[in-house]
Order: C-alpha cells, then sequence, then structure tokens
C-alpha cells in the first residue's frame, strides 16, 4: 500500500462530474489498484475514488490521471506533496466473526435450499483477492449467487458485497454473479442501498435455521 499526503485539488470525468478545491488530503494507492482520496473528518469513507480495474499514471507536470475500464478519470493535481511511503501489508485474514455471525453461515450453508427451491452450495469461504466471499451458490436457474451474512446488516455490509461482486463478475466460469445480503435484521438504509444495486435481501431466522421454528427464510 502507499500512503501519500498531499495538498491537492481532485477532479472526476465519468458518468458525473464532481470537483474538490485545493486542500491538504490522504490518498491511497492499494496493490489491488484501487485509488481513494480521504479527508480527516469522513471516518472510513473516501471523497472520491477509483476501484480496480483501473490504471494509474504519474505525469511529468504533478498530475495523476487514473483511469478505468468504463474510460472514468479521476485527475489529481498535485501541489505540494507531505508524505509519501509504501508498504507491505502481505495477505490479510480477513474477518474473523463472532460465533453467531458464523454459526450462521454454517447453519445457511447446510440448508442452502431455504433461499429457493432448487439451490445449491459451490462451497462456503469462496476465495478472493480481497477476502473470502461467505457463501457462493446457484440458484435454481443455475446463475452463481454470493452471498455475504452479517448479524446485523448495514451499509457497510452491502459495500463489501459490492467489492466481491465486482471482483467475481470479471471471472468467466462465475459471471454473471447475482447478490445476496442476508442478516438476522437489515436496516432500512442497507436495504435501500442493496435495492439500488440489485443485490438481494434476507431474512435469517436463527431458530428457523437451527430446526426449532419453520424453516423460511424471508426473501426480499
Amino acid at each position: 500500500m502507499r500512503l501519500v499526503i498531499a495538498r491537492c485539488s481532485v477532479d472526476y470525468a465519468g458518468r458525473l462530474t464532481a470537483h474538490l478545491p485545493s486542500a491538504p488530503r490522504l490518498i491511497l494507492v492499494k496493490a489491488d489498484g484501487s485509488v481513494s482520496i480521504h479527508a480527516d473528518d469522513r471516518a472510513y469513507k473516501p471523497l472520491n475514488w477509483m476501484s480496480p480495474p483501473c490504471t494509474l499514471k504519474e505525469g511529468d507536470d504533478d498530475v495523476w490521471t487514473v483511469v478505468n475500464k468504463a474510460g472514468e478519470k479521476l485527475i489529481i493535481t498535485m501541489e505540494e506533496v507531505l508524505h509519501d511511503s509504501s508498504h507491505e501489508l502481505g495477505v490479510d485474514p480477513g474477518l474473523i466473526k463472532d460465533g453467531v455471525e458464523a454459526h450462521l453461515q454454517e447453519l445457511l450453508a447446510d440448508r442452502i435450499e431455504t433461499l429457493g427451491d432448487g439451490w445449491t452450495l459451490i462451497r462456503r469461504e469462496y476465495p478472493t483477492a480481497i477476502g473470502p466471499v461467505d457463501i457462493l451458490c446457484r440458484d435454481a436457474d443455475g446463475t452463481t449467487v454470493a452471498v455475504e451474512i452479517k448479524r446485523r446488516g448495514e451499509i457497510d455490509g452491502v459495500e463489501q458485497l459490492t467489492r466481491y461482486l465486482e471482483l467475481l463478475n470479471r471471472d468467466p466460469h462465475l459471471a454473471p454473479v447475482k447478490g445476496i445480503f442476508a442478516a438476522q435484521e437489515i436496516k432500512p438504509q442497507a436495504r435501500v442501498l442493496a435495492t439500488d444495486r440489485g443485490i438481494g435481501c434476507a431474512v435469517l431466522d436463527y431458530d428457523a435455521l437451527r430446526g426449532i421454528e419453520d424453516d423460511k427464510l424471508r426473501l426480499f
């Protein structure tokens, strides 16, 4: 990972246009090729970013140009570089889920047909370059489906599944890949974002999956 702190302005040119005026900012360039620009007052969310696959070109005029496969551009005009360092982080072990999330994943994998008749499991913890997908399966039509499981479904879980889907859909052996965001409780904002991105939502009943109550999931 490369960390650059610089006074810069940023312009995005694509489906929309956006401009960030000159200010000190943190620029992250990750090993997967993604570039994101951060301020000091927005928690983990970037001000602007370019997801992989994309290419970064550093011009002699101190202008960085990041271009993705759709031709969209993120143009970073450097005025003063305050810090520039690179660090090898290695392979991340991934998030260790709490007991309930891990058990939900195990139960749903064992009873994948509760998502729909004719659904079949490919595998749990399907490996990708950015971490394992909780469950990879196929629906009754043979379409690949990635399932992200949370105890409480919030926006960051939808963002995580979106990144997995972007990566999985580049694999011709799997594409097209649909997404299901599954949780015991899904926040309204997360549901709206998932729907906007074409991701289905499933409310999981922990007791039902354990065979204590009705074993039907509510899939929206």
